[in-house]
Protein backbone atom coordinates (compact mmCIF):
# COMPACT_ATOMS: atom_id res chain seq x y z
CA UNK A 1 0.00 0.00 0.00
CA UNK A 2 1.62 3.00 -1.36
CA UNK A 3 0.72 6.32 -0.57
CA UNK A 4 1.16 10.42 -0.05
CA UNK A 5 0.15 12.94 2.47
CA UNK A 6 1.09 16.51 2.06
CA UNK A 7 3.00 18.46 4.88
CA UNK A 8 1.63 21.72 5.75
CA UNK A 9 4.35 24.80 4.64
CA UNK A 10 7.34 25.13 7.40
CA UNK A 11 6.94 21.65 8.32
CA UNK A 12 9.05 20.72 11.34
CA UNK A 13 10.50 17.88 10.79
CA UNK A 14 13.43 17.55 13.60
CA UNK A 15 11.37 17.70 16.82
CA UNK A 16 9.61 14.50 15.54
CA UNK A 17 12.04 12.35 14.25
CA UNK A 18 13.56 13.27 17.66
CA UNK A 19 10.90 11.53 19.29
CA UNK A 20 11.21 8.63 17.28
CA UNK A 21 14.85 7.87 17.51
CA UNK A 22 15.26 8.89 21.71
CA UNK A 23 15.87 5.19 21.63
CA UNK A 24 19.21 4.55 20.30
CA UNK A 25 19.12 0.48 20.06
CA UNK A 26 15.46 1.41 17.65
CA UNK A 27 13.99 -2.24 17.83
CA UNK A 28 11.48 -1.33 16.51
CA UNK A 29 11.78 2.00 14.43
CA UNK A 30 15.02 3.30 11.96
CA UNK A 31 15.30 6.81 11.84
CA UNK A 32 17.36 8.47 9.56
CA UNK A 33 17.58 11.70 8.06
CA UNK A 34 14.09 12.26 6.13
CA UNK A 35 12.97 8.75 6.69
CA UNK A 36 11.19 6.55 9.54
CA UNK A 37 10.71 3.02 9.42
CA UNK A 38 7.79 1.82 11.98
CA UNK A 39 7.18 -2.05 12.79
CA UNK A 40 4.32 -3.06 14.87
CA UNK A 41 1.54 -5.27 14.70
CA UNK A 42 -2.04 -4.21 14.63
CA UNK A 43 -4.99 -6.65 15.12
CA UNK A 44 -3.01 -9.87 15.14
CA UNK A 45 -0.63 -8.17 11.78
CA UNK A 46 2.41 -7.53 11.02
CA UNK A 47 2.57 -3.84 9.32
CA UNK A 48 5.80 -2.43 8.60
CA UNK A 49 5.44 1.61 7.64
CA UNK A 50 7.88 3.13 5.77
CA UNK A 51 7.97 7.29 5.69
CA UNK A 52 10.38 9.19 3.19
CA UNK A 53 9.47 12.62 3.64
CA UNK A 54 10.47 15.11 0.24
CA UNK A 55 9.62 19.42 0.20
CA UNK A 56 5.70 19.28 0.97
CA UNK A 57 5.36 15.44 0.64
CA UNK A 58 5.12 12.62 3.05
CA UNK A 59 5.99 9.33 0.97
CA UNK A 60 4.52 6.50 2.84
CA UNK A 61 4.92 2.44 1.78
CA UNK A 62 2.94 0.32 3.95
CA UNK A 63 3.14 -3.58 4.25
CA UNK A 64 -0.43 -3.76 4.70
CA UNK A 65 -3.92 -2.25 3.15
CA UNK A 66 -4.99 -1.52 6.33
CA UNK A 67 -8.01 0.97 6.87
CA UNK A 68 -5.67 2.28 9.69
CA UNK A 69 -2.78 2.87 7.69
CA UNK A 70 -3.15 6.37 6.60
CA UNK A 71 -4.14 7.52 10.82
CA UNK A 72 -1.06 5.65 11.66
CA UNK A 73 1.29 7.85 9.37
CA UNK A 74 -0.05 10.98 10.56
CA UNK A 75 -0.24 9.98 14.07
CA UNK A 76 3.88 9.38 13.82
CA UNK A 77 3.94 12.93 11.66
CA UNK A 78 2.84 14.79 14.10
CA UNK A 79 -0.12 15.65 12.09
CA UNK A 80 -3.23 14.67 13.97
CA UNK A 81 -2.99 18.21 15.81
CA UNK A 82 -2.37 21.64 14.19
CA UNK A 83 -0.36 23.81 16.42
CA UNK A 84 -1.72 27.21 14.12
CA UNK A 85 -4.87 28.20 16.39
CA UNK A 86 -2.60 27.51 19.46
CA UNK A 87 0.40 29.26 18.90
CA UNK A 88 -2.09 32.32 17.50
CA UNK A 89 -3.61 32.37 20.97
CA UNK A 90 -0.63 32.48 23.21
CA UNK A 91 1.88 34.72 20.53
CA UNK A 92 1.98 37.41 23.21
CA UNK A 93 1.87 35.30 26.11
CA UNK A 94 4.57 36.95 28.39
CA UNK A 95 6.08 33.50 29.79
CA UNK A 96 5.36 30.95 26.74
CA UNK A 97 4.99 33.33 23.37
CA UNK A 98 9.33 33.10 23.44
CA UNK A 99 9.10 29.62 23.58
CA UNK A 100 6.86 29.53 20.27
CA UNK A 101 8.96 32.09 18.76
CA UNK A 102 12.27 29.57 19.20
CA UNK A 103 10.09 26.73 17.56
CA UNK A 104 7.58 28.08 15.30
CA UNK A 105 5.38 24.99 13.72
CA UNK A 106 6.36 22.91 16.45
CA UNK A 107 3.95 19.60 16.81
CA UNK A 108 3.05 16.87 18.76
CA UNK A 109 4.99 13.80 17.73
CA UNK A 110 2.43 10.32 18.66
CA UNK A 111 3.18 7.02 18.70
CA UNK A 112 1.69 4.61 16.29
CA UNK A 113 -1.38 3.68 18.17
CA UNK A 114 -3.49 4.37 21.46
CA UNK A 115 -2.17 0.74 22.99
CA UNK A 116 1.88 2.14 22.53
CA UNK A 117 1.06 5.08 23.97
CA UNK A 118 -0.55 2.92 26.98
CA UNK A 119 1.80 0.67 27.70
CA UNK A 120 4.42 3.40 27.05
CA UNK A 121 3.10 5.69 29.59
CA UNK A 122 2.89 2.75 32.06
CA UNK A 123 6.49 1.53 31.92
CA UNK A 124 7.50 5.97 31.85
CA UNK A 125 5.61 6.39 35.75
CA UNK A 126 7.58 7.71 38.22
CA UNK A 127 11.31 6.57 36.19
CA UNK A 128 13.29 8.72 33.75
CA UNK A 129 13.56 8.04 30.20
CA UNK A 130 16.52 6.26 29.51
CA UNK A 131 15.20 3.65 32.42
CA UNK A 132 11.64 3.96 30.90
CA UNK A 133 13.40 2.83 27.34
CA UNK A 134 15.37 0.22 29.05
CA UNK A 135 11.71 -1.19 30.18
CA UNK A 136 10.20 -0.80 26.86
CA UNK A 137 13.07 -2.55 25.17
CA UNK A 138 12.48 -5.59 27.74
CA UNK A 139 8.55 -5.35 27.06
CA UNK A 140 9.12 -5.48 23.44
CA UNK A 141 11.96 -8.45 23.76
CA UNK A 142 9.55 -10.33 26.13
CA UNK A 143 6.81 -10.14 23.60
CA UNK A 144 9.03 -11.66 21.36
CA UNK A 145 7.12 -10.81 17.60
CA UNK A 146 9.81 -10.78 14.69
CA UNK A 147 9.53 -11.13 11.60
CA UNK A 148 12.86 -11.71 9.21
CA UNK A 149 15.05 -11.34 12.85
CA UNK A 150 13.25 -7.80 13.34
CA UNK A 151 11.17 -6.60 15.92
CA UNK A 152 7.26 -5.42 16.18
CA UNK A 153 5.86 -3.69 18.58
CA UNK A 154 3.40 -5.87 19.95
CA UNK A 155 -0.13 -5.53 20.24
CA UNK A 156 -2.57 -6.69 23.14
CA UNK A 157 -2.97 -9.97 21.45
CA UNK A 158 0.79 -10.38 21.15
CA UNK A 159 1.53 -8.67 24.42
CA UNK A 160 -0.35 -11.72 26.22
CA UNK A 161 2.07 -14.23 25.43
CA UNK A 162 4.58 -12.47 27.85
CA UNK A 163 5.56 -14.22 30.70
CA UNK A 164 4.70 -11.70 33.50
CA UNK A 165 6.97 -13.16 36.36
CA UNK A 166 9.88 -12.57 33.91
CA UNK A 167 9.52 -8.54 33.90
CA UNK A 168 10.23 -8.21 37.78
CA UNK A 169 13.59 -10.00 37.10
CA UNK A 170 14.29 -7.52 34.06
CA UNK A 171 14.12 -4.53 36.80
CA UNK A 172 10.38 -4.09 36.28
CA UNK A 173 8.76 -2.81 39.64
CA UNK A 174 5.78 -5.32 40.94
CA UNK A 175 3.22 -2.83 40.35
CA UNK A 176 4.27 -1.55 37.07
CA UNK A 177 4.44 -5.17 35.64
CA UNK A 178 1.29 -5.87 37.12
CA UNK A 179 -0.28 -2.82 35.74
CA UNK A 180 1.03 -3.55 32.14
CA UNK A 181 -0.40 -7.32 32.73
CA UNK A 182 -4.26 -5.53 33.68
CA UNK A 183 -3.93 -3.65 30.26
CA UNK A 184 -2.79 -6.52 28.38
CA UNK A 185 -5.47 -9.30 29.85
CA UNK A 186 -8.27 -6.42 29.42
CA UNK A 187 -7.90 -6.62 25.15
CA UNK A 188 -9.41 -3.08 25.68
CA UNK A 189 -10.98 -1.46 22.34
CA UNK A 190 -9.04 1.60 23.44
CA UNK A 191 -11.09 3.75 20.58
CA UNK A 192 -13.93 3.70 22.86
CA UNK A 193 -12.34 4.44 26.39
CA UNK A 194 -11.88 7.88 27.58
CA UNK A 195 -10.32 9.42 30.76
CA UNK A 196 -12.66 7.77 33.23
CA UNK A 197 -12.73 4.19 31.63
CA UNK A 198 -8.33 4.58 31.81
CA UNK A 199 -8.39 5.76 35.53
CA UNK A 200 -10.57 2.86 36.74
CA UNK A 201 -7.60 0.47 35.48
CA UNK A 202 -6.20 -0.20 38.77
CA UNK A 203 -2.55 1.40 38.70
CA UNK A 204 -2.93 4.11 35.98
CA UNK A 205 -3.55 8.09 37.55
CA UNK A 206 -4.30 10.99 35.98
CA UNK A 207 -0.51 11.25 34.59
CA UNK A 208 -0.89 7.63 32.73
CA UNK A 209 -4.08 8.48 31.68
CA UNK A 210 -3.14 12.44 30.25
CA UNK A 211 -0.19 11.18 28.54
CA UNK A 212 -1.72 8.07 26.94
CA UNK A 213 -4.24 10.61 25.36
CA UNK A 214 -1.94 13.12 24.73
CA UNK A 215 0.40 10.38 22.73
CA UNK A 216 -1.94 8.19 21.61
CA UNK A 217 -5.16 10.23 20.19
CA UNK A 218 -3.27 13.71 19.65
CA UNK A 219 -5.91 15.23 22.46
CA UNK A 220 -5.30 18.61 22.70
CA UNK A 221 -6.12 19.53 25.98
CA UNK A 222 -4.49 17.00 28.79
CA UNK A 223 -3.04 19.19 31.81
CA UNK A 224 0.78 17.57 32.62
CA UNK A 225 1.35 18.97 35.31
CA UNK A 226 2.54 15.57 36.86
CA UNK A 227 5.43 15.08 34.95
CA UNK A 228 8.48 16.04 36.61
CA UNK A 229 10.09 17.34 33.04
CA UNK A 230 7.16 19.51 32.08
CA UNK A 231 7.55 21.00 35.98
CA UNK A 232 11.10 21.47 35.67
CA UNK A 233 10.34 23.44 32.80
CA UNK A 234 7.73 25.64 34.51
CA UNK A 235 10.08 26.53 37.08
CA UNK A 236 12.77 27.26 34.97
CA UNK A 237 10.47 29.73 32.68
CA UNK A 238 9.07 31.02 35.55
CA UNK A 239 11.66 31.62 37.60
CA UNK A 240 10.11 30.09 41.11
CA UNK A 241 10.38 26.44 42.67
CA UNK A 242 6.35 25.13 41.82
CA UNK A 243 4.20 22.44 43.73
CA UNK A 244 2.05 20.09 41.51
CA UNK A 245 -0.68 21.93 42.23
CA UNK A 246 0.97 25.46 41.22
CA UNK A 247 2.00 23.92 37.90
CA UNK A 248 -1.79 22.38 37.02
CA UNK A 249 -2.53 26.22 38.11
CA UNK A 250 -0.06 27.55 35.28
CA UNK A 251 -1.13 24.63 32.85
CA UNK A 252 -5.00 25.59 33.37
CA UNK A 253 -3.77 28.99 31.40
CA UNK A 254 -3.14 27.72 28.18
CA UNK A 255 -6.66 25.74 27.77
CA UNK A 256 -7.93 24.25 25.44
CA UNK A 257 -4.12 23.45 23.87
CA UNK A 258 -2.32 22.51 27.20
CA UNK A 259 -1.03 19.11 25.14
CA UNK A 260 0.97 21.88 22.86
CA UNK A 261 2.25 24.05 25.86
CA UNK A 262 3.69 20.65 27.32
CA UNK A 263 5.70 19.96 23.98
CA UNK A 264 6.97 23.62 23.96
CA UNK A 265 7.92 23.06 27.66
CA UNK A 266 9.60 19.74 27.03
CA UNK A 267 11.61 20.98 24.27
CA UNK A 268 12.62 23.58 26.26
CA UNK A 269 14.71 21.28 28.21
CA UNK A 270 15.32 19.11 25.03
CA UNK A 271 13.24 16.80 26.15
CA UNK A 272 11.64 14.00 24.23
CA UNK A 273 9.67 11.97 27.08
Amino acid sequence: MDFSIDLPHGYRAREVWDFHSRDRHQLCEEVEAGSLRKRLMLGGQALDMEVQLTPGKAHIRASLNHPQATRIAERLLGLVLDPEPFEATFANDPHLGPLLQQRPGLRLAQTATPFEALTWAVMGQQVHLQFALQLRRTFIELADVRQDGRFYYPDAQAAARIDWEELPRRKFSRAKADTLRRVVELQLDLDQLDADALLAIKGIGPWTVNYTLMRGFGAADCSLHGDAAVKNALQRVFDRPLKASQAESILARYRPYRSLAAVHFWASLNKQA
